[in-house]
């Protein structure tokens, strides 16, 4: 079976064919990062209309890749939430449209599990059940993922997540937006031992997260600071947040028994992380796994895989559609 995967949740349009037997054959992205960077942060009105724009074009571009028509396709998966409302309804409609005008099942996925289920894209690919470090965009989330559907929430961030803080602090440093991988490399200049910085919820005694005391923590330091060492700020911010993550990832292998890690969404590409959690597997005997670079920011990759894997359990929309901006990730049933 092919599907097609449509992806445009926030300010990356995103389309992939998956076949069920073959695997991934083709992908491709266009990020909306140069237009959203002069204004500092993405608008939804602008995002929107972008999508459109790029949404049939990047549809040709994946076809031709893999040397296929619409005609070869089995299904239209897209996603329906959570997400920006005007982003969401240009790819749901598409999809939808697509998907009737051809005569084929079209099925919404939920964002983050498409994140959380992306490691099974690369190889090696885990076996359930396995703990989960769900980390992207305004998401930190510890889970335990017994099956696909069948999620239990460990823990969360309880205010700023993991990637708004990186973006946030890198504001701060003057670093732009995205300001994310622009602090990792800047930080991979200085010396994160120069400045001790907190690590909140380190010692909580439970799986949540906690990153704006952090970010203000910088803030703090900035201001101290007449010579302003950017780069060993950026470092001592990765680190912090590093050792928090790896600290609580640990826990939840420890406390559940388990002896596989995933790490999913667009902080997971973060090299220091990987880096940690490497030689955290190496030292304690435990598999860690990723899933490709290119796959860990919004991709369709995740949700034409994602919706292979729905397409049998759930309903298959009948014309009509709707999105979800709001979707808790735990409603979600197993397939």
């Amino acid at each position: 079976m092919i599907l097609l995967g449509v992806e445009s949740s926030c300010d990356e349009t995103g389309l992939a064919l998956f076949d069920t037997e073959r695997g991934l054959l083709a992908h491709a992205v266009h990020s909306q990062v140069a237009m959203h960077a002069e204004y500092g942060g993405v608008v939804p009105e602008l995002a929107s209309r972008d999508h459109i724009r790029r949404v049939i074009p990047l549809t040709r571009r994946v076809l031709g890749e893999a040397g296929l028509e619409l005609a070869d396709l089995d299904a239209v998966a897209y996603t329906q939430g959570p997400g920006l409302a005007g982003a969401l309804l240009v790819g749901a409609a598409y999809a939808c449209a697509l998907a009737a005008a051809l005569g084929l099942p079209a099925v919404g996925v939920h964002h983050l599990e498409g994140h959380l289920l992306s490691p099974l894209l690369a190889e090696p690919r885990p076996d359930f059940p396995f703990i989960a470090l769900l980390v992207s965009g305004g998401h930190t989330q510890l889970m335990r993922v017994e099956a696909v559907g069948r999620y239990e929430l460990l823990g969360e961030t309880v205010d700023d997540a993991a990637g708004e803080a990186f973006d946030k602090t890198a504001q701060l440093l003057g670093l732009g937006y995205p300001g994310g991988p622009a602090l990792s490399k800047l930080a991979d200049t200085g010396d994160p031992r120069r400045f001790k910085l907190p690590r909140p919820m380190l010692h909580s005694g439970d799986l949540d997260f906690s990153f704006s005391g952090l970010k203000t923590a910088v803030l703090t330091l900035l201001r101290k600071e007449a010579e302003i060492a950017r780069a060993d700020i950026a470092a001592g911010f990765q680190a912090a947040v590093v050792d928090v993550l790896a600290a609580k990832c640990l826990a939840a292998l420890q406390q559940s028994g388990l002896h596989r890690l995933v790490i999913a969404g667009g902080v997971g590409a973060n090299r220091a992380l990987r880096q940690r959690l490497n030689d955290e597997a190496a030292r304690r005997g435990f598999a860690v796994y990723y899933p490709p670079l290119e796959l860990c920011t919004d991709n369709g990759a995740m949700i034409a895989y994602a919706g292979a894997l729905r397409l049998n359990h759930d309903a298959p929309s009948d014309g009509r559609f709707g999105v979800r901006p709001r979707w808790e990730l735990s409603s979600l049933e197993a397939t």
